[in-house]
């Protein structure tokens, strides 16, 4: 009996731990693709204002001929 309550102790330690391991990695996974988002919108928005600039300055119309 008391062999049992040892190792019903034991897996439920081993649950906490682990799981604690896996929701900090789940964590650090979501921050993760959180920045990447939060810099490809940044990068693009950028891309968008230069050439929204550019096209300003030059005139939208008409392509530059090369």
């Amino acid at each position: 009996m008391a062999k049992t309550l040892i190792w019903v102790a034991v897996g439920v330690v081993a649950l906490i731990v682990i799981g604690s391991i896996v929701m900090s990695l789940i964590g650090a996974i979501l921050k993760f693709v959180l920045y990447l988002v939060v810099g490809a919108l940044v990068v693009g928005g950028g891309l968008y204002l230069v050439r929204r600039t550019r096209r300003a300055v030059r005139g939208g119309r008409f392509r530059e001929l090369r």
